[in-house]
């Protein structure tokens, strides 16, 4: 996820977490489709591409940066919903909220259909299909508490395309970045709502510069590093409407590593794993 150069020549890999098809705790189950069927929580389960885009680290702490700062919401919206990934996840977390997503691929939004029937959720779960930026794709949605987004980390001058359709919309620009997400989350966040949103580590300016144009400002950053030592994999930025001169207060700046120097897990992973509700794998005999 974090470009190393002028011309990144692959998709970055994420950290696997709960659901990948690294981990044990993943369902096992696949389709004659392509699709595998993978556990997101320890309740809820999300149909994916096998060879497609799938979710990973980034959702998994979004939806708990998410929760860290609105534990207590009734309506939340996520901007590029994908797979549904962050959205069911934040449905598992609060079951009394109504959620909506607006997803523009034909292939993602069809999926987080059918992961929001497979989890029962459509009573209280709505999905839009169509481009963000378009005001008649969000007309009569109103206001949130939270909203939440994960935009491409790429811009299309800086990424060579991904091979498969669906990963090249989800990490280049193809229909704008953080700059887009922030102003579409500006216009539809209740007054004391978060706008919760994970993008390239790099991309600090470019947030802090929209932010600064819609008048929000950033509360909270979460830097994530997949390895001590080693770059940051990703940011999520916690961001509120200004108030006044002072702003939202200074920003809170939280930073999570997912393994040790020797690639053990650390206290953040198995938070992040415990926030999922899975239990603590025991230690791999010597």
């Amino acid at each position: 996820m974090h470009a190393a150069g002028p011309e990144p020549a692959a998709e970055p890999e994420p950290e696997p977490e709960p659901g990948s098809d690294s981990d044990s705790d993943s369902d096992s189950d696949s389709d004659s489709d392509g699709l595998t069927l993978d556990r997101l929580t320890v309740d809820y389960s999300v149909y994916q591409r096998r060879t497609g885009h799938r979710f990973s680290s980034d959702d998994l702490v979004t939806a708990w940066a998410a929760v860290e700062v609105c534990p207590r919401l009734r309506r939340a919206l996520d901007l590029g919903c994908g797979l549904g990934s962050v959205l069911l996840h934040l449905a598992w977390c609060s079951p009394t909220t109504t959620l909506v997503g607006i997803e523009a691929q034909a292939v993602s939004f069809a999926l987080a259909e059918r992961n929001v029937a497979h989890n029962g959720l459509g009573g209280r779960v709505s999905l839009r299909h169509g481009d963000l930026r378009d005001p008649a794709v969000r007309e009569g949605l109103g206001r949130f508490d939270l909203i939440t987004g994960t935009p491409p980390y790429f811009p299309i001058s800086t990424a060579s395309d991904a091979l498969d359709e669906q990963r090249a919309y989800a990490r280049i620009e193809y229909r704008g970045g953080v700059e887009a997400y922030v102003a579409v989350a500006a216009e539809h966040l209740a007054d004391d709502g978060w706008f919760v949103m994970c993008g390239d580590a790099d991309a600090d300016e470019r947030v802090a510069g929209a932010a600064d144009a819609h008048s929000l400002a950033i509360a909270r950053r979460h830097v994530v590093i997949p390895r001590s030592g080693r770059r940051p994999l990703f940011t999520v930025w916690g961001l509120r409407h200004r108030r006044g001169e002072q702003g939202a207060g200074a920003t809170v700046d939280r930073p999570l590593t997912l393994r040790d120097e020797t690639g053990e897990r650390t206290a953040d992973a198995r938070m992040l794993r415990a926030f999922s509700g899975f239990a603590e794998r025991a230690a791999s005999p010597s």
